[in-house]
Formats: structure tokens, C-alpha cells, sequence
């Protein structure tokens, strides 16, 4: 993993829930900056894991604005992401990386909690 990201003032991830651990990678970093340029003041990513999905379980990555009491801020290259608590559960020792080839260009979650995920590479079960 790269770059692993902490919580912003506080020391190591590791006093999060689960574990907290998270990495994002450069490419990821750079490619939420191109995307937050136009943004209104204030918006942060944030990667969520929802029900659903071909194996159960699916990613989900938006620009917010809007804080719930549950989730974590973190900050890597740069760069916050927001994840709420249980999500977080769902993606420790999880790591974020943007991915450009011949089938387009992506976000990708390296998940070693993942036992199974889909062809699309955005579904997957624990």
C-alpha cells in the first residue's frame, strides 16, 4: 500500500475503529484533486460501501459537503476522504488507486477483506 492516511488531528489510523487503516495512492489522490477543482468550498470525497450490488456489497464514491456524526476524516497527499464508520469496517486495510487503460479509467479499492468480487470490480462480498 502507499500511502497510508490518518485521521486529521490525530497520529496514526490506528486508533480508528477496526483498525482504521486506509491507503490512498497517488494517482487516486491526484484524480480527486482534478475533480474537487470545481467544487464549491468545503466538498471533500468520500467512499461509502453500500448493500447491494452483484456479490453483496458495492463501492461508492461521491463529492459531499454534508458531515454525519459517524464518520471519519482523513487526509493523504493532500488530499481528505471521507468514510463513515461502518464502511470503514468494510475496507481496513483497504487501499484506493485510480486506474487509466484500455477499458477507461477508474477508481479501484485493493480490499483484502473482499472473499469474492464481480467482473465490474465495484461489487464484492466479505
Amino acid at each position: 500500500m502507499s500511502n497510508q492516511i490518518s485521521t486529521v488531528g490525530t497520529s496514526p489510523a490506528t486508533a480508528l475503529p477496526a483498525g482504521g487503516q486506509f491507503a490512498l495512492s497517488e494517482a487516486a489522490a491526484k484524480r480527486i484533486t482534478v475533480m474537487l477543482e470545481n467544487e464549491p468550498q468545503g466538498s471533500f470525497f468520500r467512499v461509502a460501501v453500500n448493500g447491494g450490488g452483484c456479490s453483496g456489497f458495492q463501492y461508492e464514491f461521491s463529492i459531499d459537503t454534508d458531515r454525519a456524526e459517524d464518520d471519519l476524516s482523513f487526509v493523504s497527499h493532500d488530499v481528505e476522504v471521507v468514510i463513515d464508520e461502518i464502511s470503514l469496517e468494510l475496507v481496513d486495510n483497504a487501499e484506493l488507486d485510480y486506474v487509466q487503460d484500455l477499458m477507461g479509467a477508474y477508481f479501484a479499492v485493493s480490499n483484502p477483506n473482499a472473499t469474492a468480487s464481480c467482473g465490474c470490480g465495484t461489487s464484492f462480498s466479505v
